[in-house]
């Protein structure tokens, strides 16, 4: 009998959704495992700790109820033939409408005029706002977050344009084309906003250095929501600092959490919040999870594949994905 741990706190229903997916299997679901449970457990669903998960030497599926768990595709912490699937589908709607909110906001001067709030000033910015509609939209990561975001970006008429790993041979109606990283460069000149949702790997770490923020339109928007670490940040708060952009809004930085005497901090242009676009702030996002995990525990049951699959190598999960399917979202 295989032994399933659900490592969330779920409610009644979805404790029952869950069991009647997965019969024949004993389940323990609680939002604080012990390392008993940890190790006694054949599949994990849920983020634990990682010294302890690694001390399980017969895991058999590890379901991360995040979109990017790079601890857990480090060498050494699973076992050789463990699954690793991750919540890819479920953040999409949640971090995609962080990122409108904040683009919104830096385009309207929202949070400048919250600023004059908190210091009692009746006094208007002597200076145009932008408008989202007609504007130039470079998606750098167009998975389950990035196309989330460019889809609700087409919507209230930008032009949106991707960029994913390899140029593909088509591509969803709410992008104009999408290209491979090797055109970023061409690209850059002309984006209004350029948001990133990139996983943390070798291959994007410092992707936008110096030389490539150099490259983005004077006075363009920066939104970073993937990994800080595929920023520099001393580049990025130069640009910033300079006026060579015009705002940024970080979701994820550079080191993480951002020390407190960074001067990111101090800079009116830039929106940080910490790590929390996705998380569970949306309940939506828990039940998405739930979903994926339970559609994914039949296919385990029965001996396919499973879907979310990730590479341990490129952090980057298969193109076919439960979570795509889910998300019952139109594609134009």
């Amino acid at each position: 009998m295989k032994r399933i741990l659900v490592a969330l706190p779920l409610n009644e229903e979805q404790c029952d959704r869950l069991h009647r997916a997965a019969p024949g299997t004993e389940m323990h679901i609680t939002a604080h495992p012990t390392e008993e449970d940890i190790l006694w457990a054949d599949v994990i669903m849920g983020n634990v700790p990682v010294e302890i998960i690694r001390k399980n030497d017969h895991l058999e599926w590890f379901q991360s109820n995040f979109a990017g768990p790079d601890p857990y595709l480090a060498p050494g912490v699973l076992p050789e033939g463990c699954f690793v699937t991750n919540a890819t589908g479920a953040y999409g709607l949640a971090i995609s409408e962080w990122m409108l909110g904040m683009w919104l906001g830096l385009c309207k001067d929202l949070f400048l005029y919250r600023d004059r709030q908190n210091r009692c000033e009746w006094d208007a910015i002597e200076r145009p706002v932008r408008s989202v509609d007609g504007s130039r939209v470079l998606c750098v990561g167009l998975g389950d977050i990035g196309s989330s975001f460019a889809r609700r970006a087409h919507a209230m008429g930008a032009r949106v344009v991707g960029v994913r790993r390899h140029a593909p041979d088509s591509w969803p109606a709410y992008c104009e084309r999408v290209v491979g990283q090797a055109d970023l460069d061409a690209e850059l000149p002309e984006a209004d906003l350029v948001a990133l949702s990139l996983p943390g790997t070798d291959e994007t770490a410092h992707l936008f250095d110096a030389a490539r923020i150099a490259r983005m339109k004077p006075g363009s928007i920066l939104i970073n929501v993937g990994r800080g670490t595929a920023v520099d940040t001393d580049a990025l708060t130069e640009a910033l600092r300079s006026g060579h952009l015009f705002g940024a809004a970080l979701d994820v930085t550079d080191p993480e959490p951002l020390p407190a005497d960074h001067p990111l901090w101090k800079l009116p242009n830039v929106l940080i919040t910490p790590h929390i676009s996705g998380r569970f702030s949306l309940p939506r996002t828990l039940d998405l999870i739930v979903d994926i995990f339970a559609h994914n525990l039949g296919r385990y049951l029965r001996g396919e594949p499973l879907d979310n699959q990730m590479s341990r190598l490129t952090h980057y999960v298969s193109e076919d994905t439960v979570g795509q399917r889910l998300r019952c979202e139109p594609d134009a």
